[in-house]
C-alpha cells in the first residue's frame, strides 16, 4: 500500500509484520511514530531493534526469539529490524516458520534502506507481510499534505505558497516537513504564510540554486544568475564547486531529455528526485538539445582545466561566465 493509506489501515488494528521500503525516509520515521502512538504503552520496555546486517545464517533466530517475546503492560511490543535481506534459504530454514505463524501481540517492523540482493528472499511476497510504499510521493499528495498540516494549526497559507515551499525542498518530506514546522513557529497560531515568508525562511537545495541559475540565464539575466551564484559562495561553495555543479546540472538536463520516460521512470533510473527531474525536463525542452550539449562540454573542458592547471578556479569561472553570457569573448582572467 502506498504510504497515504497506512494511517487509515491500522486504526482497524495492526498487521503481525510491517515491510517498510523506498527512499523517503520521513514516511518510515511517521510510519514507525504512528505505530508506537497507536499500540504501544512503555515504549522503552516493549521495543527491540536488530542490524539486518548482523543477522545472517542462525543468528536469524534471535530476531524470531525476540519476536515470540510478550509484551509488558502494553498491546503490543515492536521488534524492528533494519535491512533484512535474507538469502532465500535463510529465510525458508529460519524465518518461514514464523511469518506463517506470528505472535499475535507483536509488531515485527522491517525497515529497508539499502537495495538488497538481487537473488535473496522478496519479503513483500512472504506470509502475513504488509508491504508499506515508502517511495516519493507525487506532487498532489505533497501539496495536500503541506496545505493539511498548516490548515490544522490554524495557518493560511495559500496554494501558491505550498508549491512554493516543495520546489524548495525538491519534493523531499524530510526537507517539506521540517522546513513547515519553522514556517509554522514563523507565523503563530492564526498567522499567515506569504512567497515572501517562504523566500525568507526556508532553506532552498544547492540544487534548486543551480536551477535558479540556470532558469535565470536561460532567460538572458545576468544579474539574477549572479546574485544566485554569489549567494552560493557567500554559504561556502567555492568557484570549483559551482562549476562542477553546473556541469553535472547540464548533464542531467541532457539525460533527462533524451530518456524518453515518465517523470516517476526517469527518476527511478537515474536516482533523481522526481520534482528534480519534472524542473530539468522544464528547463531542458527551453533550452534545446544542441545548446545543452554545447554547454555542457564548454564547462566540462574549464573544470578539466583546473585540474591540469591551466586555469585557476576563478579563471574558469570568468571564463564559463563570460561564454555563457556573451558567447564566448573571455576576458583575461585565468
Amino acid at each position: 500500500m502506498k504510504f497515504v493509506l497506512f494511517k487509515n489501515s491500522i486504526e482497524a488494528g495492526a498487521a503481525p509484520i510491517y515491510l517498510f521500503d523506498g527512499e523517503e525516509e520521513y514516511f518510515k520515521r511517521r510510519g514507525e511514530e504512528m505505530l508506537r502512538e497507536r499500540f504501544l504503552s512503555e515504549s522503552a520496555l516493549n521495543s527491540t531493534a536488530f542490524d539486518g546486517a548482523e543477522l545472517k545464517g542462525d543468528r536469524l533466530t534471535s530476531l524470531v526469539a525476540a519476536a515470540q517475546c510478550f509484551p509488558f503492560c502494553s498491546e503490543k511490543r515492536i521488534v524492528k529490524v533494519a535491512d533484512l535481506f535474507p538469502s532465500e534459504r535463510e529465510f525458508d530454514t529460519y524465518l518461514k516458520p514464523y511469518f506463517e505463524h506470528p505472535c499475535a501481540s507483536t509488531i515485527l517492523l522491517i525497515v529497508n534502506n539499502k537495495g538488497g540482493k538481487a537473488k535473496g528472499a522478496d519479503l513483500k511476497k512472504a506470509p502475513n507481510v504488509t508491504y508499506v510504499d515508502c517511495s516519493r510521493a507525487d506532487e498532489e499528495t505533497v501539496l495536500r499534505w503541506i496545505f493539511t498540516r498548516m490548515r490544522r494549526e490554524g495557518v493560511a497559507c495559500d496554494m501558491e505558497c505550498c508549491e512554493r515551499i516543495m520546489r524548495y525542498c525538491l519534493g523531499s518530506m524530510s526537507r517539506i516537513a521540517a522546513e513547515t514546522e519553522k514556517l509554522l513557529a514563523y507565523a503563530g497560531k492564526g498567522g499567515t504564510i506569504t512567497a515572501a515568508d517562504v523566500d525568507a525562511v526556508v532553506y532552498r537545495d544547492a540544487e534548486y540554486k543551480i536551477y535558479e541559475m540556470t532558469d535565470a540565464l536561460g532567460r538572458g539575466n545576468f544579474t539574477g544568475y549572479m546574485s544566485v551564484m554569489n549567494e552560493l559562495m557567500g554559504k561556502g561553495m567555492d568557484e570549483a564547486g559551482v562549476l562542477n555543479s553546473l556541469c553535472n546540472f547540464f548533464r542531467t538536463m541532457y539525460a533527462v531529455a533524451v530518456l524518453k520516460r515518465t517523470d516517476a521512470d526517469a527518476a527511478k533510473v537515474l536516482g533523481m528526485k522526481e520534482y528534480a527531474v519534472k524542473m530539468s525536463r522544464r528547463q531542458a525542452n527551453a533550452w534545446g538539445k544542441e545548446r545543452i550539449v554545447r554547454t555542457y562540454f564548454f564547462i566540462l573542458g574549464a573544470v578539466n582545466e583546473i585540474k591540469s592547471g591551466k586555469r585557476t578556479p576563478q579563471g574558469a569561472l570568468a571564463v564559463v561566465n563570460a561564454e555563457l553570457f556573451f558567447g564566448g569573448q573571455e576576458n583575461n582572467a585565468g
